[in-house]
C-alpha cells in the first residue's frame, strides 16, 4: 500500500457520521447499537488491512463502495432500522455484496495469474468465472450464517414474507403427487387469527431472493472484470473498481 494514502472526503464524512452515531447511542443508553457503531469503525479498516497484508492497492472507487456498503448495513440498516423501514434495503445490500465479493475474488485470482511463481496463465473469461463462483460461494455461506442465527438464537435475519397463495402436494385431497394451489385468506396461530393477507413464509423466499440478487451483482462485476483484463490499463471505470498489485520498487 502506498504510504501516506490520504483519506477521501467520503471516508471522512462516513467516519464522522459513525462517531456521532456512537455518541448518540451512548446517551440513549442503547449499548448494543453503540457496539455496532464501534464494530463499523473496525470494519472500515478492512480495506487498508487488505492492502497491507496482500500488497495490493484498492482503488478509491472500490474502497468508497466498500465503506458505503458497511455504513449502509450497520448504521443505516441495523441501528436506524432501514431493513424494516425500506423493504428493498436488504435487496440493495445483497446485490452490492455480490458485486464486492466478485471484486475480491477477481483480485485474488488476478494476483495469482500475474505472479511469476505460477506458470499457468488463465484467460480473462476463466478469471471472471472464478470471481463469479467466489462471490456466489460467499453468498451461500452468508445464508447459512443467517439460518444458523435464526435457528439457534431465534433472530430474524431471514426475513418473513407474506404469500397470498401456496402450491403444495401435501394438500392434495386425493393424496396424489400433484400440487394443489391454495389461496390463503386467513392464518391461525395458536388459535388466534392473524389478518396478514396470506401465508407466513419463514425465510425461504428471502434466501432465494438474496441469492438471486447476489447473482446479479456477481455477473455485473464479472463483465466489468472481463473488459478490464482484455483492455488492461484502459478504461477508467474498471480501473477504479479493480484492486491493483503494488509494483515493487527496485
Amino acid at each position: 500500500m502506498a504510504k501516506g494514502k490520504k483519506r477521501t472526503k467520503v471516508e471522512i464524512v462516513l467516519l464522522a457520521l459513525v462517531v456521532l452515531s456512537i455518541v448518540r447511542q451512548f446517551f440513549l443508553g442503547s449499548y448494543h447499537n453503540m457496539f455496532l457503531g464501534i464494530l463499523t469503525l473496525i470494519l472500515f479498516s478492512i480495506p487498508k488491512v487488505i492492502e497491507k497484508k496482500l500488497g495490493v492497492n484498492i482503488p478509491a472507487g472500490l474502497e468508497t463502495v466498500i465503506l458505503i456498503f458497511i455504513f449502509s448495513a450497520e448504521i443505516l440498516g441495523e441501528i436506524n432500522a432501514f431493513y424494516v423501514r425500506i423493504p428493498v434495503w436488504d435487496t440493495i445490500l445483497h446485490t452490492t455484496n455480490g458485486f464486492l465479493m466478485a471484486a475480491i475474488g477477481f483480485a485474488l485470482i488476478d494476483i495469482f495469474n500475474r505472479s511469476e511463481k505460477f506458470s499457468i496463465k488463465m484467460s480473462p473469461y476463466f478469471v471472471a468465472f472464478v470471481a463469479f463462483c467466489f462471490s456466489m460461494t460467499i453468498g451461500v455461506l452468508w445464508e447459512f450464517f443467517e439460518f444458523g442465527m435464526d435457528w439457534f438464537f431465534q433472530t430474524d435475519m431471514q426475513k418473513d414474507w407474506i404469500l397470498p397463495a401456496i402450491s403444495s402436494v401435501k394438500l392434495n385431497p386425493n393424496g396424489e403427487n400433484v400440487p394443489v394451489k391454495v389461496v390463503v385468506d386467513s392464518l391461525m396461530v395458536n388459535g388466534q387469527e392473524w389478518n396478514l393477507g396470506g401465508y407466513l413464509d419463514i425465510g425461504i423466499v428471502d434466501t432465494m431472493k438474496d441469492l438471486m440478487v447476489n447473482f446479479i451483482g456477481a455477473v455485473v462485476f464479472s463483465i466489468v472484470g472481463i473488459l478490464y483484463l482484455k483492455q488492461r490499463g484502459r478504461g477508467k471505470l474498471a480501473a477504479s473498481l479493480i484492486p491493483q498489485v503494488e509494483e515493487k520498487k527496485s
